[in-house]
């Protein structure tokens, strides 16, 4: 292990990855080396952290290192949808009510786990955060080193409150311009991807920069450090500004932000530059999210769509529910497709339902269902069959990952799934 530098010692140089971990190990640090850094927060969810739990019973440890600082979501099927998740949720809950968990969350205060600790306000700037689940990237939003981890990885950090981390050596990504009509964050890591493939950011870190960012809410954020790993990253990151600090401004935050910024002679391995103002909607063709074409396409292919699938912890924001209330208001879902809608939260369906979105959505032949990210992972309320065609914001569209293996997903933002949905075919939402 290479030894590093007191950080009483200034060194630029940094990107803001490496001023995280450098905080957190006390100790300067840079990208290469392997630390054992502090972990603030832990997140597990009703698949993975059954077997956190076996490994933590299996080394004989009776308490948490740090029990505030460990959260539990039960996301992925719940409610229960049979007698095998049923008994995998038990194990959770079990555990939970054991420990008495502070930050448990079933069906009394449910959803999606990249969507629910950030409202709850449990994630913090300058954090260093791990999830049994690989989306755990999202949080990198709010300007803190997260990452996913395997189940026995989580267990460790559970018992010592510490894990081993290679610092990631980073690629910039520079996104200039206002975005175009119906560009969202969706579109612009669709992009990235589309441009580096699914390994061409391999355990290195995705910061975003650049002008364009300045346009972008809170939910267009999380859609683009959401998706980083689908280019193998190891996170995604985005610097805290002043919409950053508006969105945190009425959360009650178990510790003080820590806000880092890259150094302007930060090493990077890589930059990459995008014009949003210039992008079209991005629809990512079977089976992998870097098939990335352009909507005027996907138009032109005349692909008909048996359903449409709004929501999970890329789409499922209360942005992405107005983007997609506001085309299909006073219009009818197509014969032959499905609309299933899945507000990512329960604050954000009860705010959906409070602006009339619920009724938009019914009305037009949609059906709404619980916070779950059943749907995107193949497990229930949203199956596709043999050979049946899905337009989705989902975060993945590898073989079967939606049901059957003979069927297709194409991974779109809100406003292209919606203005689909109307059609019955995969539509450029500027022509509704």
């Amino acid at each position: 292990m290479n030894i590093a530098k007191s950080t009483n010692e200034v060194t630029m140089q940094q990107t803001i990855t490496e001023k995280i971990f450098s905080a957190h190990c006390k100790e300067d640090v840079k990208a290469g080396q392997i630390v054992q850094s502090p972990i603030d927060m832990v997140i597990g969810n009703d698949i993975t952290t059954p077997i956190s739990i076996r490994a933590i019973e299996e080394s004989g440890a009776k308490k948490l290192a740090n029990p505030d600082g460990f959260s539990i979501v039960m996301d992925h099927y719940i409610p229960a949808k049979d007698i095998a998740s049923a008994n995998q949720a038990k194990i959770s809950r079990d555990f939970a009510y054991k420990h008495d968990l502070k930050h448990f969350f079933d069906e009394k205060d449910m959803g999606i786990e990249h969507a629910l600790l950030p409202e709850k306000g449990l994630v913090v700037p300058g954090d260093v955060i791990i999830g049994a689940d690989s989306h755990t990237c999202t949080h990198g939003a709010l300007g803190a080193f997260s990452t996913g981890m395997g189940s026995t990885d989580l267990a460790y950090a559970m018992i010592t409150g510490r894990n081993w981390f290679k610092v990631p050596e980073a690629i910039r990504v520079v996104f200039s311009g206002k975005p175009a009509e119906h560009i969202y964050g969706k579109d612009l890591i669709l992009e990235v991807i589309r441009q580096i493939g699914v390994d061409g950011a391999l355990y290195k870190t995705l910061e975003f920069t650049g002008d364009t960012i300045s346009y972008l809410k809170m939910d267009d954020r999380f859609s683009l450090c959401n998706m980083a790993i689908e280019a193998g990253a190891k996170n995604g990151i985005i610097a805290v500004d002043d919409i950053t600090k508006d969105f945190l401004a009425d959360k009650n935050l178990p510790r003080k932000p820590q806000y880092f910024y890259s150094d302007p002679d930060a090493n990077y391995v890589q930059t990459i530059h995008i014009d949003a103002s210039k992008l079209d909607p991005v629809v990512a063709y079977p089976f992998l999210p870097s098939n990335g074409k352009s909507v005027r396409q996907a138009v032109k292919d005349d692909l008909a769509v048996d359903q449409v699938f709004i929501g999970s912890c890329t789409n499922g924001r209360i942005s992405d529910l107005r983007i997609a209330a506001k085309i299909l208001k006073g219009k009818r879902v197509a014969k032959k497709t499905r609309l299933i809608i899945t507000p990512a939260t329960q604050r954000i369906a009860r705010q959906a339902e409070k602006e009339g979105l619920m009724e938009i959505f019914i009305e037009a032949g949609g059906v709404v269902s619980n916070p779950t990210c059943g749907a995107c992972l193949g497990g229930y309320m949203g199956i596709l069959g043999k050979g049946e065609r899905c337009v989705a914001t989902t975060n993945r569209n590898f073989v079967g990952r939606m049901g059957d293996r003979e069927s297709e997903i194409y991974l779109a933002n809100s406003a292209v799934a919606a203005a689909s949905a109307i059609t019955g075919k995969i539509t450029d939402p500027r022509d509704i």
